[in-house]
């Protein structure tokens, strides 16, 4: 079919079988078509896909998506075939009768989209197909575009290639897409891409429908491990771990308690990964084990929960890998288990690193993130320059979603901490605005590193003041004035600043209070600040130590399943985020029955069930029940060619024939 004179909500509707845009993809969209250079930085399941697919189907020509993982391109390209949109992917897995054909095809003018990788694009037989003179090519669009930047966490030399097209193909408009990039990042992607005067488009990095739990990681991690995996039985989930013998023993040892696992890492054949990655994308099992080598680009909507074994090096990394949770905006959950083990394996691998100090700046952002007191939420997203408030309420048929552990727990007393506020602020004031929190910290602490002698701060009157504290609990100050808009992080380094707020309160010696607490009955390392009372200003002469982080001891428990994790785990199962159907036991059969039924199809056509439909789609037949062809198309998710395709099919299984 034609769609070079429909609208973008025409093609929205009859192709995809969605009513409305979300987030930011009608203004994306309208950049693409009007040929403007357009960056857009949008969280994974924010629906970046569609932002080049409906403008390629408008133009006329072929757009071409640059992705970097084959299974991507595959499970993209099948999604579209489903639809009725004739894609094709080129890569090293197509055998070259099929590369031919598809080439064929793209100079016929026959296919609207063509994705390759980055590696795949520079090479003779693409460079001549796209120059060919029977081929237009409207737009260039870079998937995971913060890939082309060293400040990335996953960079890419291949992306760096990319920006010789812009002078190949002056006439074609560039869209750069990615879930996760800072400042830096961004400028970095418009510079290497030399993208042209881009529009920079930045859509809210609030994940609403994940639950953000982090917990302290116990002796027996594996028991922490297997309660989230039963909150989420019979659904799919990521395990993430730090080493490749981790995810080993890991997988190991959840296949013998029963459940439906595989293992994904560097060392295994690409054939191995390649038949792992299959098999959990369509659903033939449960869980993956993994190191971060797996994830990027999956396209698999129904993975409920993530669970990172490891405390991640990066916020950006952690971000990124939560993401892959809850695509189709179901309700799912990130557990997040971490230990002072964790912070030095991460540390160990820092002196191979060209910039120790990034590294070091990059892992405070994530052990502030674990370590903090405050909602995770307005913690991360204010990481990325986002100011989170929550809604007060929710609107008629919305359920509530849960936002992290610590908002269930609710808020910490105000406790009175002007005093190590002040020598925090003046610290910052005496080292001239000059250093990040680690180093701020450390001069509190009244280190000797040597960096701190060359610059003579061993010498200002804020050296070893702040002995009250251990080096986590600062942190926690530290973040505790970024939220309460008394300092600022600015810079890659994340260097420290007061606002005019903080100066104000730090010349005015205003009071501070902050939801800062100890143990109950317990007393800082010098004892100068009680669990249940007010800072007391008084000094020792011994040093503490201004070593590591230093966390409590987990609580050991009784037995291997405490009444606390079943307690945990019914709190869990009350608020979690199931389909509604009030008591609707017809609902309830079509949806059992339907989900039986994709997976059935999805088999005989050789695809992940999702590409028939995801579960939004599959909850939204069950609840209103169409008993026509036309009342299909009122159906979220079901476009045309779908309806004329399962039309008959899935009227049969909600009338129960």
């Amino acid at each position: 079919m034609d769609y070079t004179n429909k609208s973008p909500e025409e093609v929205l509707k009859s192709v995809f079988g969605y009513d409305s845009f979300r987030l930011l993809q009608k203004d994306i969209i309208s950049n693409v078509l009007a040929k403007k250079d357009t960056l857009a930085i949008m969280p994974t399941g924010g629906g970046k896909s569609l932002c080049y697919q409906i403008p390629a189907l408008i133009f006329e020509g072929i757009t071409v998506v640059v992705s970097p993982l084959i299974s991507l391109m595959q499970d993209q390209v099948a999604a579209l075939n489903a639809a009725g949109v004739n894609a094709v992917f080129l890569n090293s897995t197509v055998e070259w009768e099929d590369y031919k054909d598809s080439m064929n095809s793209i100079r016929r003018g026959e296919t609207k989209l063509l994705y390759v990788a980055p590696e795949t694009l520079v090479t003779p037989k693409i460079n001549d197909l796209l120059h060919d003179s029977r081929v237009t090519v409207s737009c260039i669009t870079i998937d995971e575009a913060h890939c082309v930047s060293e400040w990335g966490h996953d960079f890419r030399p291949d992306y760096l290639e990319i920006s010789a097209l812009r002078s190949q193909f002056k006439d074609a408009v560039f869209l750069a897409l990615t879930a996760t990039a800072t400042l830096s990042v961004r400028e970095d992607i418009i510079k290497n891409l030399k993208l042209k005067n881009p529009a920079v488009l930045v859509s809210s990095f609030d994940r609403p429908n994940i639950f953000l739990d982090v917990r302290q990681k116990n002796r027996n991690a594996l028991e922490q491990v297997v309660e989230c995996i039963r909150r989420h039985w019979d659904e799919s989930g990521i395990i993430y771990c730090f080493s490749k013998r981790q995810v080993d023993e890991l997988t190991e040892k959840l296949d013998r308690l029963g459940y439906s696992v595989l293992n994904y890492h560097a060392g295994l054949t690409d054939e191995v990964r390649a038949d792992h990655q299959t098999k959990f994308i369509r659903d033939q099992v449960q869980i993956m084990v993994a190191t971060l080598a797996f994830g990027m680009g999956i396209d698999k909507p129904n993975v409920r929960f993530v669970i990172h074994y490891d405390m991640p090096k990066s916020l950006e990394q952690y971000y990124q890998e939560i993401g892959r949770a809850g695509r189709d905006g179901l309700q799912s959950e990130a557990l997040l288990l971490y230990s002072a083990g964790d912070i030095h394996k991460i540390r160990y691998f820092f002196e191979e690193a060209a910039d120790k100090a990034r590294c070091e700046a990059l892992l405070q952002g994530m052990i502030s993130y674990a370590t903090g007191r405050t909602c995770r939420r307005k913690l991360l997203l204010s990481y990325f320059g986002e100011t989170y408030e929550k809604k007060a309420g929710k609107n008629d048929g919305e359920t509530e979603s849960r936002c992290c552990d610590l908002c269930e727990r609710g808020p910490l007393p105000e406790m009175d901490m002007t005093i190590p506020c002040q020598k925090l602020m003046s610290c910052i004031i005496r080292t001239n605005s000059r250093f990040g929190a680690a180093y701020i910290i450390d001069v509190l602490l009244g280190s000797r590193a040597e960096r701190i002698i060359e610059n003579g701060h061993n010498m200002i009157s804020t050296w070893g003041i702040g002995r009250e504290l251990d080096k986590n609990q600062w942190h926690e100050v530290v973040n505790l004035l970024i939220e309460k808009n008394f300092i600022i992080k600015y810079g890659d380094y994340n260097i420290l600043m007061l606002t005019n707020d903080g100066l104000a309160a730090l010349k005015n010696r205003d009071k501070i209070t902050l939801p800062f607490s100890l143990p109950k009955g317990s007393r800082s390392k010098s004892g100068n600040l009680e669990a249940d009372g007010a800072f007391v200003p008084k000094y020792h002469a011994s040093v503490g130590s201004a070593g590591g982080l230093m966390f409590p001891k987990p609580e050991k428990k009784k037995s291997n399943w405490s009444q606390a994790g079943k307690e945990q785990k019914a709190s869990f199962v009350l608020h979690k985020k199931e389909v509604d159907f009030g008591g609707d036991d017809e609902a309830k059969r079509i949806q059992q029955n339907l989900k039986k039924w994709r997976k059935r199809k999805a088999e005989e056509m050789n695809v992940p069930p999702y590409v028939i439909f995801g579960d939004r789609t599959m909850n939204d037949i069950a609840a209103k029940k169409p008993r026509t062809i036309e009342q299909l198309f009122d159906v979220n998710g079901l476009g045309e060619k779908k309806v004329e395709k399962f039309g008959e099919e899935i009227l049969a299984i909600v009338e129960g024939r």
